[in-house]
């Protein structure tokens, strides 16, 4: 009888140590024929700026009501020579940052996304007009390698790294048209049309010519933005002052332009439609 026990044991640790066999606490897991059709569930980056000081988005990011991945201090304090960053939420967590949104098709971003927030004071408004405060250099610094980092691990496509405007933009106007998208694309890391396919989507004419709202709309509706039927005026100038805060930041009214249209066109050639 102890004979077999003592087999049967060994037989069990042979198992247990076998590869690809996991053992657990009342089970085992064999992990040898991983399925084909799986995919991370994370597929968004989403960029924000908090409106406010450092402490105050702290507490407010830490608090019950909202929450995000990651909070990146205006000056990041230096640690042996490497900038810190806050991690508020694991990244298999989910965290409340996007709100109602809507990106390529999908609902529910917070359910598949990262959220980074950046410390600014976000916009005011002064003789009617909104001002944005700038990004500091040190604290674009520090996202780059965080941002990196995050789209290599779970494979992000550049056209979903987005602006929280960019998915509710009928209530958000973050990281806003101070953000460096060209710079982070340049790094690898979010969309960015070509310029020579901007030029010629645009085919002569002048940027500012004005295109119908409705074939601008159709555009950023196949990129990815959420264009519903019946959109007052009002609603569709926020569609497009969004796309334009991203992509053509030195002029974003909410006009239907040329070159508004040109990069729609560019963008879409280049990543597909969502």
């Amino acid at each position: 009888m102890k004979k077999a026990l003592l087999l049967l044991a060994l037989l069990l640790a042979g198992c247990a140590s076998e590869k690809g066999i996991v053992d657990k606490d009342g089970y085992q897991l064999d992990t040898r024929h991983p399925a084909q059709a799986a995919f991370p569930r994370i597929k968004i980056l989403v960029i924000h700026y908090t409106a406010g000081d450092f402490d105050a988005s702290l507490a407010t990011l830490t608090d019950r009501q909202v929450s995000a991945h990651y909070l990146i201090p205006e000056a990041p304090p230096v640690h042996h020579g490497k900038p810190r960053i806050w991690q508020l939420v694991a990244e298999d967590e989910l965290a409340w940052h996007a709100g109602v949104s809507f990106w390529r098709g999908a609902t529910r971003i917070n359910d598949t996304s990262i959220g980074i927030e950046l410390e600014n004071r976000g916009w005011q408004k002064t003789a009617g007009a909104k001002s944005f405060a700038p990004f500091a250099p040190a604290q674009i610094d520090a996202l780059i390698p965080l941002a990196k980092d995050i789209i290599a691990r779970y494979r992000i496509a550049p056209q979903n790294v987005v602006a929280h405007a960019d998915i509710a933009p009928q209530r958000k106007d973050d990281p806003g048209p101070l953000f460096p998208w060209q710079t982070l694309a340049r790094q690898g890391i979010g969309a960015w049309p070509d310029p020579a396919r901007v030029a010629f989507y645009l085919g002569g004419r002048a940027p500012s010519a004005p295109v119908d709202t409705a074939s601008l709309l159709d555009l950023l509706a196949r990129y990815g933005y959420e264009v519903p039927p019946g959109m007052t005026p009002a609603q569709q100038q926020r569609v497009i002052m969004a796309f334009q805060m991203h992509f053509r930041p030195e002029r974003w009214d909410g006009v239907a332009d040329a070159q508004t249209q040109a990069i729609a066109e560019a963008l879409l050639e280049k990543y597909g439609q969502g």
